[in-house]
């Protein structure tokens, strides 16, 4: 099993090899592909040395799967290009995901409508895919009639440079800045560039995407986005009503039982997710649940992942072992 890393260098494909290595996936060959100014590097996974190479001897060395993560700019330009020399792209740019001709899939929701002729298939949005692993067990058991969520994202989820940016204004260092603001001792309520709706383009993608992924064209949704000084994890507070009477202690068994959730969530003893308890690890963590008495049919409900891992590394991956899993790749 030949697998391509693209972006091999960044925060998500380090966080992919790191994952591809705990997980035991099974690559015979590695490929780390990066931008031109890296290729001829090494980088070490499972203990051994690699060389980054360039786009054209990634496809020239034919991999089965390529995960991509080097942005939409790139996505575009050499997906098409592996694809068209057969090989499977696993994109985790947003160049992809509303493309009617592409699937975007979380592994937990809808994995099922990956076939061989998949050739390009879209990793959703980091707020997104913590979202639906909630709440598609949840309309499996009453149908969803309205989702408010807001968000409280990791700067991690920008990059290197907000990382950097944190650490900086924490140590009283000036240096170059990856916000217009800055994010230490502040919140920022704006994620990506405004559009004419008056939401940002993480907003919207997180309404599209969920419609999408879940296959509720019609699904009310609304979102608010917002930066937060937190490196580990994005957290979302969600508001969810139904359209008929709901029980709150079977949402709870249901959550409890389902894959990739982990159910934290005992007031007695202060217990419910935060970023430190994501970080690092592949579960999308669900507290805080309670009825919501101000609406019919609704309740509350807060949820934590880690935005680097299930966000968005494990969820590439684990889409790549449903493909070998089920033959799906050459």
């Amino acid at each position: 099993m030949k697998v391509a890393v693209v972006g091999a260098t960044g925060l998500v494909g380090q966080k992919i090899l790191q994952v591809m290595t705990e997980r035991k996936f099974p690559v015979t060959e590695l490929i780390p592909v990066a931008s031109s100014k890296s290729v001829g590097k090494e980088i070490t996974f499972n203990g051994k040395s690699f060389k980054i190479v360039s786009m054209e001897d990634a496809i020239r060395l034919k991999p089965s799967i390529a995960l991509f993560s080097a942005g939409g700019a790139t996505s575009l330009e050499w997906a098409p290009r592996f694809a068209d020399a057969g090989i499977t792209v696993i994109d985790n740019s947003s160049a992809w995901r509303m493309n009617p001709n592409n699937k975007l899939i979380v592994p937990e929701v809808n994995a099922d409508l990956l076939t061989k002729e998949d050739r390009i298939i879209a990793n959703p949005n980091c707020s997104t895919i913590q979202l639906v692993v909630a709440l598609k067990p949840i309309h499996d058991y009453k149908p969803l009639k309205r989702v408010v969520v807001s968000t409280y994202q990791s700067v991690t989820g920008t990059g290197v440079k907000a990382v950097t940016q944190l650490q900086n204004e924490r140590n009283g260092i000036l240096g170059e800045m990856a916000y217009a603001y800055p994010i230490d001792m502040n919140l920022i309520p704006q994620i990506d560039v405004f559009l004419e709706s008056g939401y940002t383009k993480e907003e919207q993608k997180i309404i599209d995407e969920s419609k999408k992924i879940l296959n509720l064209p019609d699904l009310k949704i609304t979102a608010t986005t917002v930066r937060v000084p937190v490196m580990g994890g994005h957290s979302e507070s969600v508001n969810i009503e139904f359209l008929e009477e709901v029980s709150l202690d079977e949402i709870r068994n249901i959550l409890g039982k389902s894959d990739g959730i982990k159910l934290l969530d005992d007031p007695s003893s202060n217990e419910y997710p935060m970023p430190l308890t994501a970080h690092d690890n592949d579960h999308v963590w669900i507290g805080r649940l309670r009825m919501d008495p101000s609406a019919d049919h609704a309740i509350n409900l807060w949820i934590v992942s880690d935005n680097l891992r299930k966000g968005a590394a494990t969820n590439a991956v684990q889409i790549a072992e449903h493909l070998i899993a089920n033959h799906l790749v050459n």
